[in-house]
């Protein structure tokens, strides 16, 4: 058991592909803070490589905008950085675009679709208040 946890909580309304799309951004933004998060290389039994995977498992949730408003101000008031993804990075193309077009918002009208967090355990789950596992 890990006395942290990796958590990534989705606003339950988006389509699949928009669930899938936020959860690796997301995840990727932790373990790029969190580089810890990464073990060894991967082989299988003819000695292939493969790139090294998370040592802890994500917890993907879900929950409904308001929810997930109230999970940012939490993240945002115990100071645990987040990784967040809000509905206008849809329709930009890259990086530089996402960030544009995040920095237009503040928390207070930002449209989170997707939050992530990996923290103390008890501390993730306090924030993570009212989501649900996904589905």
């Amino acid at each position: 058991m890990f006395d942290t946890k990796f958590a990534v909580v989705l606003r339950e309304d988006l389509e699949v592909w928009q669930k899938l799309n936020v959860t690796a951004f997301l995840s990727g933004g932790i373990i790029g803070r969190k580089p810890e998060l990464i073990g060894e290389a991967y082989r299988d039994a003819r000695g292939n490589v493969y790139n090294a995977l998370s040592v802890q498992p994500v917890i993907v949730l879900a929950a409904d905008g308001a929810t997930l408003a109230k999970i940012h101000a939490r993240a945002l008031e115990r100071e645990v950085p987040a990784s967040v993804y809000i509905e206008e990075m849809f329709a930009t193309g890259h990086d530089a675009a996402n960030r544009a077009v995040f920095e237009k918002f503040g928390p207070d009208d930002a449209k989170i679709v997707g939050i992530a967090l990996h923290a103390d355990r008890k501390t993730v789950d306090r924030i993570t208040k009212g989501a649900k596992l996904h589905a």
